[in-house]
């Protein structure tokens, strides 16, 4: 598209006229760390970066970008590992057994009508669990300070004491 400009090319810019490589910028607009750790897991959960809830977190299905566009939160220290697929497995069983009891005990399909509606609705499940249970863990890792991320700044911290004299 001509004319279009994109974060990237934006950022190259002003790296280069202030001519400070390898500065972070500064963003007008940048947004607010979440309050609580609930929220940062909510970001991840819907896939956007925890840090600023702005940008995506994955370009594909389970692999985090290296950095957020936006805040530029480095994500390569996450080790996720297998507990989202722990997670999502635990939830799918908790979701599948009333419906399985269900089906078994008020329709009257067959053993194999049922089978199928059964694996079908779990694979799906298990499919559309597994990515929003990645950038939770991931995103309460960051939270927490875990595996190498530093620990962000909570607004708590940064509140000045009151002394009195206001």
């Amino acid at each position: 598209m001509a004319g279009f400009e994109t974060l990237l090319d934006r950022i190259v810019d002003d790296i280069s006229e202030d001519g400070a490589k390898g500065k972070e910028t500064k963003h007008p607009a940048a947004p607010a760390l979440p309050k609580t750790a609930f929220q940062a897991a909510l970001r991840g959960m819907r896939g956007h970066c925890p840090s600023c809830g702005e940008s995506r977190m994955f370009p594909r299905l389970l692999k985090p970008f290296a950095h957020c566009d936006i805040c530029g939160q480095d994500w390569t220290p996450q080790q996720a590992d297998d507990f989202p697929a722990y997670v999502a497995i635990i939830l799918t069983g908790h979701i599948m057994a009333p419906i399985i009891i269900f089906m078994v005990n008020k329709t009257d399909f067959s053993m194999w009508t049922n089978l199928a509606i059964m694996i079908g609705l779990a694979l799906v499940l298990i499919g559309a669990l597994l990515q929003p249970a990645k950038g939770a863990i991931i995103a309460l890792q960051w939270w927490m300070g875990l595996n190498g991320f530093v620990k962000p700044v909570r607004p708590e911290e940064l509140l000045v004491p009151n002394d009195g004299n206001t």
